[in-house]
């Protein structure tokens, strides 16, 4: 009953991790989807929104709600001016070129965090900081529960957005056929700024809610080839793809960290990453798309 207990729980902690690593992955997935560009800063845009809400709830005070969504708020902004003043400018060159810019910007952002905040790990107070639930001996922190909670919310939110709004049936036709939604009338490019905007917004949420598990620090970001993994063994364009990978990764890493010697967990991601490029390059839930010429 014990050892049963003890899977339970590396189960749920894996969970938890790995939805962190989906809700990056879906970020990775949503710019692709749209712009065909794969966004190599990512993670450090996670890790620039867990600095955020380090300094909007511990050091101005706001409460943490507040702050959780002035910080999804602020990222969104960070993320539409990113795309419209920046990467706006590489449209038209070499995949390769704009892989460079992405790598370069991660490098830039993880500078521009150690200047500002420091190189020190940080972390803030939540409502769930120190609780636990304990059920029948499978003990539950609220923080990582917070993280499965939050995640079904986010996505659920997403959900609603893309399949009810006209603005989200939009950004999915322009990721589908852009010289098509550009003829309908749809703006293709603040389209992908929008894109831009929320995949910002959810590397943000992901920063927040890893917080209190991780801490905050500029190394951070890192997590985000982790997440790279995640969204490849998803299926690279497919939205629950990255959510399952994120998991699947998660629960891998703490049964490796578990059950094998110290430091196989930290290359967990990659292997699962090999392995699947070696076995189904594809994705578990690829798509398959065909042109009819």
């Amino acid at each position: 009953m014990l050892e049963t207990a003890r899977v339970i729980q590396i189960i749920l902690n894996g969970t938890a991790v790995g939805c962190i690593y989906g809700l990056v992955a879906l970020g990775f997935v949503l710019i692709y989807k749209t712009t065909e560009t794969v966004n190599f800063a990512q993670g450090d845009l996670m890790m620039l929104g867990g600095f955020l809400a380090f300094t909007l709830i511990a050091k101005v005070g706001l409460d943490y709600w507040l702050g959780f969504l002035l910080t999804i708020v602020f990222m969104a902004a960070f993320g539409y001016l990113l795309d419209a003043l920046v990467l706006r400018r590489v449209i038209g060159q070499p995949q390769f070129a704009v892989f460079m810019l992405t790598l370069g910007l991660g490098f830039i952002f993880r500078a521009a965090a150690g200047i500002v905040w420091g190189y020190d790990a940080v972390s803030f107070p939540t409502p769930f900081t120190g609780r636990v639930l304990d059920f029948g001996g499978i003990v539950v922190s609220a923080n990582n529960l917070s993280i499965l909670v939050g995640t079904v919310g986010l996505c659920a939110v997403l959900y609603l957005f893309f399949s009810r709004t006209r603005l989200g049936v939009a950004m999915q036709a322009s990721s589908q056929n852009q010289l098509a939604a550009y003829y309908m009338g749809i703006p293709v490019r603040t389209v992908f700024s929008l894109t831009w905007a929320i995949s910002a917004a959810v590397a943000a949420a992901a920063g927040v809610l890893l917080a209190p598990v991780a801490l905050v620090d500029v190394n951070m970001g890192f997590l985000g080839f982790k997440a790279f993994a995640a969204a490849v063994l998803g299926g690279f364009g497919s939205i629950p793809g990255a959510l399952i990978g994120g998991v699947v990764v998660g629960i891998v890493e703490q049964v490796a960290g578990y059950s094998l010697p110290a430091g196989f967990r930290d290359v967990t991601a990659n292997a699962v990453l090999l392995g699947v490029l070696v076995l189904r390059p594809q994705g578990i839930l690829s798509q398959t798309m065909r042109k009819k010429v």
